[in-house]
């Protein structure tokens, strides 16, 4: 992980590699005082293969305000945003009330997502949220839960639309995921 500090800003850059399947992601994390903002492009050989660019706008706190993504394929270019309204979601501009109440979105793809959560689980915490498949961008609810283990270990449970599936997460002292169970793993460059 390569951490720079510009003024009041401390940018992170870091890497994960699939090992369940050919993919890898770059992101970069920019944490000043009133927000973080997070860019990702994940290059993956899943459901046929795509590159996805994620962009993250969240709060100080870490809560996601505004998550945008594009997807490139064999079918083609497209879009996908959420924004944070009220106590839910709007996907596209359009009010989601399947969502509401739905604390965070799940992208996929990346890693990076499972930090909100992680970042507030002191023992326990079960959430729901708006799970988005980076493969075809397609948004429904979702529930997990996330146990912690040890300061620097989880298990992460999911209790919705991949029911049963159990991962053990490893992290750094940001809460950024260093190893996920069976998905991802950090590297260095």
């Amino acid at each position: 992980m390569a951490s720079v500090k510009r003024g009041r800003m401390n940018k992170t850059i870091l890497y994960w590699r699939r090992t369940d399947v050919t993919g890898l992601e770059r992101l970069e994390i920019d944490v000043a005082p009133d927000a973080v903002i997070a860019r990702g492009s994940v290059i993956c050989l899943e459901g046929g293969g795509f590159r996805l660019d994620h962009h993250w706008r969240l709060t100080s706190g870490w809560r996601t305000m505004e998550l945008r993504v594009e997807r490139w394929n064999a079918a083609g270019h497209a879009v996908l945003h959420l924004e944070r309204s009220r106590d839910g979601w709007t996907v596209d501009g359009m009010w989601r009330p399947d969502l509401d109440g739905a604390e965070e979105p799940d992208l996929s793809v990346t890693p990076f997502c499972n930090t909100l959560p992680i970042r507030r689980t002191e023992s326990s915490l079960t959430l729901d949220t708006a799970f988005v498949d980076g493969a075809t961008l397609m948004v429904g609810r979702s529930r997990q839960r996330y146990d912690r283990l040890e300061a620097d270990r989880l298990r992460y449970v999911d209790l919705g639309l991949s029911a049963g599936f159990e991962a053990e997460l490893k992290v750094d002292d940001m809460g950024l995921v260093l190893r996920y169970e069976h998905l991802f793993e950090r590297v260095v460059p």
